[in-house]
């Protein structure tokens, strides 16, 4: 693990690294290096989520004065939800340099994305305790908010499943309706299929580790196919 590359991608160099060791440190390595030396990072992650929301939330209401709560409030859960945050910390470095145990180095897809973005929040909870609140949220600027206008450009904070239902109901009158066509998988990681119909018509279909997900999933996918509904009769 080179802490020194990470450093600089993020942009913060820390005075105590053993910091920086503990919110890389999830907590299956530790099962496997019980000497590692460091705890593993879910205390920092605590911390760092904390520190993120409200950085996420001054920005949001210093950038956009003229915006009610409702849509800040969506920018908010698209900037700091699992997804975001996983790519966020990807692109920073956070994600290679993650510590695990061999088997969870393999996992991918909703699993992966999870520690990597438990990573990243834990890894600014390290900031702050490193050096405080200006320095993180410097971080979290240059890492986190610069994929604000991607997510303004793209309509990503926009719920995709409430998105469907008014384009369905001001274009074809009818709502959308979802069915679990598939569960696959342990009780404690099932991975579910949901397929989205309008009326009898299949639509599209999605996949997720919950049928909330799943719907979520299979709403995205609709979106994509159909246009926003530009395309239906």
């Amino acid at each position: 693990m080179n802490l020194t590359t990470l450093e600089t991608t993020i942009g913060y160099s820390f005075k105590d690294k053993a910091l920086l060791k503990e919110a890389l440190t999830h907590r299956s390595y530790l099962n496997e290096n019980p000497s590692w030396g460091v705890p593993h990072n879910e205390r920092l992650e605590f911390l760092g989520d904390a520190v993120l929301e409200l950085v996420v939330t001054e920005e949001l209401y210093a950038r956009f004065p003229d915006e009610d709560e409702g849509k800040l409030t969506a920018l908010r859960a698209a900037l700091v939800n699992y997804q975001f945050m996983a790519k966020a910390g990807t692109d920073a470095g956070i994600g290679a340099a993650v510590l695990l145990s061999r088997g969870e180095a393999r996992d991918t897809g909703r699993a992966r994305d999870v520690i990597v973005a438990n990573a990243i929040e834990a890894v600014l909870g390290a900031i702050y305790l490193d050096s405080g609140y200006a320095e993180c949220r410097k971080v979290i600027n240059a890492v986190v908010m610069n994929g604000l206008h991607e997510i303004m450009k793209s309509g990503a904070y926009r719920d995709p499943k409430s998105a469907l239902q008014e384009a369905t109901q001001a274009k074809r009158k009818l709502t959308p309706t979802y069915r679990v066509m598939k569960e696959d998988g342990p009780e404690h990681k099932k991975l579910f299929k949901v397929a989205v119909y309008f009326e009898n018509e299949f639509i599209a279909e999605g996949t997720g580790y919950s049928k909330q997900d799943a719907e979520t999933e299979a709403a995205k996918a609709a979106l994509e196919k159909i246009g926003d509904m530009g395309h239906t009769r």
